[in-house]
């Protein structure tokens, strides 16, 4: 037997319950499959700049999560190959937080009617039905039919391979991330400190006044490839390569328990590939999220972008949903085509802009070349770092 649907999402990531909860502000019943059994905290917090609070806003729920994380006043930057003294810029006129996914996740879910997330819902194939409908067929053999089908299910996702993308490329890099818990309080200023050096970069900042968030990007050797499902042997590669830092940030991966620390490789979506040939929708289908523009975090706005996605998305195909005067199946196909066209085209070039800017930051701060290094030190100054984060930060993605 197969289940009629009229829109569903693919993922209940970050993009997925965004994209969903405006929808159902918009009156609009979706239905969310996710392959897990629970949802995914993986990646435990990131960075939420002004545009992400805005996104949260429109949805109506920023304000609640604004009560359970601290706000982040600078960006302090340190180096161990340069003798110059760390320097900090303020983010006068930003909004940052570091918001942990597990919250931002749970709010959304509780948002959200009952059984609009339907888990341990994987899809394995996609194909095309009668009257305009797309079929997904799921692994535990069940086929779903809908008139919408929104893919926000990641860097593999199956949706994106539908719409003909390329799987993402590998960025050169690997990234630890950890979250530390200090059961007595941590005590810690709140700011984003980051310390670039030889082998890596290493960023911390505080969610509230008990955990601090904190990450470690860096070019993996040959001999370390097997190391990123070893969470001891991450932990301990993490404090080798702490030796000139400061005791608080050491202090940091010591309060990390070994649950609390995970690998990944950084991937990104080829810019042109966005900008020029790539679909970002195709008849009744779209994605969003890390399904469409995955990119290096060095600006800390792949999950802001993602909260972006799902409000625009929403608003968009609420306009084409909602306005009356449908007379048949065929124009209600053709209004959806154009609502995901308009969404295509508000966020093709936001997306080739995020997913360039943060691969040329990530390779300028991480390249150890005598000419890049000199660039780097002469050029690339916080406040050009931070001027950067302000322009990208500053995007509005509107009210529903």
């Amino acid at each position: 037997m197969e289940i009629v649907e009229d829109v569903v999402i693919v993922g209940a990531g970050v993009a997925g319950l965004t994209t969903s909860l405006g929808l159902h502000r918009l009156g609009i019943h979706s239905l969310v499959l996710e392959s897990s059994d629970k949802l995914r905290i993986t990646g435990f917090a990131f960075t939420t700049w002004s545009n992400a609070w805005k996104a949260l806003d429109a949805i109506g729920i920023g304000e609640s999560l604004r009560c359970q994380h601290n706000l982040i006043t600078s960006m302090v930057i340190a180096s161990t190959f340069s003798d110059k003294p760390p320097s900090e810029a303020p983010f006068k006129g930003l909004e940052v937080r570091c918001l942990q996914r597990r919250l931002l996740l749970e709010t959304l879910a509780k948002e959200v009617p009952n059984g609009t997330i339907r888990f341990s819902s994987k899809v394995v194939s996609i194909d095309e039905s009668e009257g305009h409908f797309k079929r997904l067929h799921l692994a535990d053999g069940t086929i779903l039919k809908t008139k919408v089908l929104i893919g926000c299910d990641g860097v593999n996702s199956v949706v994106a391979k539908w719409l003909g993308l390329q799987k993402p490329a590998f960025a050169g890099r690997s990234a630890v991330r950890g979250n530390a818990h200090f059961k007595s309080g941590h005590g810690f200023e709140p700011k984003f400190k980051q310390l670039v050096g030889k082998v890596g970069r290493l960023g911390f900042l505080p969610c509230d006044d008990e955990n601090v968030f904190w990450f470690f990007t860096w070019i993996p050797a040959t001999k370390e490839e097997g190391m990123e499902e070893d969470p001891i042997k991450l932990k301990q590669f993490v404090a080798n390569e702490l030796k000139d830092a400061s005791d608080e940030m050491k202090s940091i991966i010591a309060n990390t328990s070994l649950e609390c620390i995970i690998s990944s490789p950084l991937r990104y979506r080829k810019p042109l590939e966005l900008l020029l040939w790539g679909n970002i929708s195709k008849g009744n289908v779209c994605v969003a999220g890390d399904a469409l523009h995955p990119m290096t975090p060095d600006l800390g706005q792949g999950a802001c972008s993602a909260m972006e996605d799902g409000v625009i998305l929403a608003r968009c195909l609420g306009e084409a949903l909602l306005k009356p005067g449908v007379e048949d199946d065929d124009e209600e196909y053709k209004r959806i085509e154009m609502g995901l066209k308009k969404y295509g085209r508000e966020r093709r070039w936001r997306s080739f802009d995020l997913v360039t800017t943060a691969f040329m930051v990530g390779f300028v701060l991480r390249n150890d070349g005598k000419m890049i290094r000199y660039l780097r030190d002469k050029f690339l100054t916080l406040g050009f770092i931070a001027g950067l984060l302000l322009r990208k930060a500053g995007f509005d993605c509107g009210k529903l």
